[in-house]
């Protein structure tokens, strides 16, 4: 297990030129955990502290708190969300502003992703304190100081809005999480192989800043969880969950040190985060985001190898010609009530004009050998399943009720939700899109669950 220590609290000059910071004050992972919030709730004397959890993790994790205070004569409000399926929205916000204390100093969630982000937009919107009592190795967002939050039915990420001062996760309450949210944890973690190389693809091409030292430690965390999936999740061991749990608080600080989500979020996320819109435009979540990212990690690299092909059998690129008029007819049909959102990010940053693809096609030309590299040195599709199937984990699309359809507008349209180059956005630079996106389709069609 890693000394926390070494990670948070502290500027760490880096050999990329930068300084790293993740003022998170203390991370805690190990059995009992849950005892020690009364430490750091008294460290900093709080005196108006509210509890925000839903009915599902307050059973994991919230009646064993609220006795350890009782018990500590710490004083708390709750309000506790009674819908099953939480959606991290306009209207979870507002019952949480309209429900904690005037004067709240401290927030605690318990709960994972959506308590989490919730908390975490909530307290910086209040200028508070927040811990997260996580009740789930579900996703990589405790240490971020992201929220991904569905305003106006678009999927729109907050970054800066700060960490949490404290980190619990009882490895007690974690190994007995339910079995999909630790999975979707792992496929979280699997992602970080796509996301790492959109990373330096956007590094090659567009001149980002790009640290390996950052890479290299979340390649680490991937490689244990990757251990832990072949022996130990199953059967929840103890010690394997806390792997999970253990890289997915990293990635957090790794996206804390580069000072956004390029470690831990990139092709694979924003067809995840598409596929969620549209689950909840038709009045569902789908499953977990973890889950989805983890298929859309499978895809992913079906996209590499196909674009690698493609690359290396390409001498001359067809000349850049965006038509968005008729961009604009295809958003509308593929986001609905969210295409307004995703046309005026394309009005303000033109990643789409023929000027600004031209000149990123110079780059891909310039750079095509180690583009291919770049996708030669991911992991086979054949493993990446292979581990998923251990854990009995989704990995096609058809296992979480992502149709064709979705799957294909996917691959062409999930770049527009972001600002962010990748391997999505190369394949519309190069006009790729639509070619490579049914030939997945058919590749995807052939694979039996």
């Amino acid at each position: 297990m890693r000394n926390w220590e070494d990670y948070i609290d502290k500027k760490i000059t880096c050999d990329c030129g930068r300084n790293h910071e993740c003022d998170i004050r203390h991370v805690l992972l190990k059995h009992g955990a849950l005892l020690a919030v009364p430490e750091y709730v008294k460290e900093k004397d709080y005196g108006n502290i509210c509890i925000i959890a839903d009915i599902n993790t307050q059973k994991a994790a919230g009646k064993k708190l609220y006795k350890i205070f009782d018990k500590n004569n710490i004083k708390y409000n709750k309000y506790i969300f009674s819908n099953h399926e939480l959606v991290p929205d306009e209207l979870s916000v507002g019952k949480v502003m309209t429900h904690i204390p005037n004067e709240c100093d401290l927030l605690i969630g318990i709960g994972s992703g959506i308590i989490n982000d919730l908390c975490k937009y909530i307290s910086h919107m209040i200028k508070a304190d927040y811990f997260i009592v996580a009740t789930a190795p579900s996703m990589d967002g405790y240490a971020s100081d992201v929220a991904p939050l569905i305003v106006d039915n678009l999927k729109t990420t907050y970054e800066n809005v700060g960490r949490p001062a404290a980190i619990i996760a009882d490895t007690a309450v974690l190994k007995d999480a339910p079995m999909h949210l630790i999975t979707a944890g792992i496929g979280d973690i699997f992602g970080k192989y796509v996301c790492l190389t959109d990373w330096k693809l956007a590094h090659l091409i567009n001149d980002e800043y790009y640290c390996p030292k950052l890479v290299n430690m979340m390649y680490d965390a991937v490689a244990d969880v990757a251990a832990a999936a072949d022996n130990g999740i199953a059967e929840r061991n103890e010690t394997a969950v806390a792997s999970v749990m253990e890289g997915l608080i990293l990635a957090g600080i790794d996206m804390s040190y580069s000072g956004n989500s390029r470690p831990a979020s990139g092709s694979e996320h924003h067809m995840s985060h598409y596929w969620e819109m549209i689950f909840l435009q038709h009045g569902h979540e789908g499953v977990h985001h973890g889950t989805k990212v983890g298929v859309g990690t499978v895809i992913s690299l079906m996209l590499y190898q196909k674009m690698a092909e493609k690359l290396r059998n390409t001498t001359v690129f067809a000349k850049p010609h965006f038509d968005k008029a008729e961009w604009i007819k295809n958003i509308q049909c593929v986001y609905g009530p969210a295409a307004p959102g995703v046309i005026a990010l394309e009005d303000r940053v033109h990643k789409n004009s023929d000027e600004n693809v031209a000149r990123r096609l110079v780059m891909i030309e310039k750079y095509k050998d180690a583009i291919i590299d770049l996708a030669e040195k991911l992991p086979s599709i054949e493993e990446i399943i292979d581990k998923m199937k251990k854990i009995n984990a989704p990995y096609l699309p058809s296992q979480i009720d992502v149709t064709k359809e979705m799957l294909r507008n996917g691959i062409i349209y999930a770049k527009e939700l972001r600002n962010r180059y990748g391997l999505l956005q190369l394949l519309f630079d190069c006009g790729w899109q639509e070619e490579i996106a049914d030939a997945v389709c058919a590749q995807i069609a052939n694979i039996k669950a």
